[in-house]
């Protein structure tokens, strides 16, 4: 059951859930072309890595219609028409991937519609936006499917009365309408357990305060709000049994990017003995990059830190840092959590092994 739609497609345009308005107003944004698609990647009205990566799938389906509507020429001229095309599509999935550079899932997208579009280099311009249309639906149904099946597996390492701690929002609102950490403690209350979440504000964009928050509230999931200062509070008071989070990007090596805070909670729950999970689909995986160190971190606008809507929070002109991630190393990582099983202490060994399975599942 998908009780939240932050992404529809109705067969001429796509409507994205505004998350910056969440969660005082829910109201979609309709994106007729691909710039439109673009601006709402680039100024967060979606964001979460799997919501990205649809998001951008429509994008490219969008003026692949544009441009294929425009062809009328004789069939003898197709081989050289196709040839341009497909340069059309790479080059607007270029800009696509440079939108958000961190969540790899958005690449990972914007290379299924590229090579699916390949395929059909024989088919007529019909044949091929009809193509490209399913492709992209079949991306969106298996992203929820696959964040269920993390759910189911992930639910397996929640006990009946444990209290999580979440950080950002990896919740329906990140993916195409189920959730990846979120996602588990949503299975895991759907199977009777008594759960509690800490959901921490996640500055600065707050995605816990009112995108979690807003999620759990709707799903009746018992929680309590936290400022991100109080996380090492109620973990070293042995409040919290087990911290999940998702992810951006997962290097070979097993390092997790993650929203700007998350290595701070795992070095928290590492002190404390306090099991620390990251739940992601294995398209965030990464075999390109070896570690962590090698993932390009987003910095964002210093205004996210200075102002909230138009709210000031600082004194004006000062200089102020954003990085929007940061780099779990995967020596803190207790497992990760995926629709295919469970990888407990994740290095360089279990990652290829994991990727296997990444070919055997695409």
């Amino acid at each position: 059951m998908k009780s939240i739609s932050p992404i529809i497609w109705n067969g001429l345009s796509l409507e994205l859930l505004d998350q910056r308005l969440l969660p005082e107003v829910e109201r979609y944004v309709h994106c007729h072309t691909f710039d439109d698609v673009k601006k709402c990647i680039e100024k967060m009205v979606v964001r979460g890595a799997p919501a990205i990566g649809v998001t951008a799938v429509f994008a490219l389906l969008l003026t692949a219609r544009k441009y294929l509507q425009s062809f009328a020429g004789p069939t003898e001229k197709h081989k050289f028409f196709f040839s341009r095309f497909q340069s059309h599509l790479e080059t607007h999935g270029a800009i696509l991937k440079k939108t958000r550079p961190t969540a790899v899932n958005l690449a990972w997208g914007v290379e299924r519609i590229l090579n699916k579009s390949r395929n059909l280099k024989k088919a007529s311009p019909l044949e091929i936006i009809e193509g490209l249309e399913e492709e992209a639906k079949i991306i969106f149904d298996e992203d929820i499917e696959i964040n269920q099946k993390i759910g189911e597996q992930g639910a397996k390492l929640i006990g009946d009365h444990y209290t999580i701690l979440t950080h950002c929002n990896a919740g329906a609102l990140a993916t195409a309408g189920y959730g990846t950490a979120l996602g588990v403690i949503r299975s895991a209350f759907r199977q009777g357990k008594k759960i509690m979440v800490y959901v921490d504000e996640t500055r600065p964009f707050l995605q816990g305060s009112r995108l979690t928050a807003w999620e759990l509230q709707k799903e009746g999931i018992p929680f309590s709000l936290i400022v991100d200062s109080a996380a090492g509070y109620y973990i070293s008071k042995k409040d919290v049994d087990c911290i999940i989070v998702g992810a951006d990007r997962i290097a070979a090596n097993g390092d997790v990017a993650n929203k700007i805070g998350t290595y701070s909670l795992a070095v928290l729950a590492k002190e404390n003995d306090v099991p620390f999970y990251v739940a992601a689909p294995l398209s965030t995986v990464d075999m390109s990059i070896d570690s962590g160190k090698k993932i390009t971190i987003e910095e964002r606008d210093a205004e996210e830190i200075t102002k909230f809507r138009e709210l000031t929070l600082a004194p004006v002109g000062i200089n102020a840092k954003n990085p929007a991630f940061d780099i779990t190393p995967a020596k803190l990582i207790t497992a990760l959590i995926t629709e295919c099983g469970i990888i407990k202490l994740p290095d360089q060994n279990k990652m290829i092994d994991l990727y296997n399975k990444r070919g055997e599942h695409s």
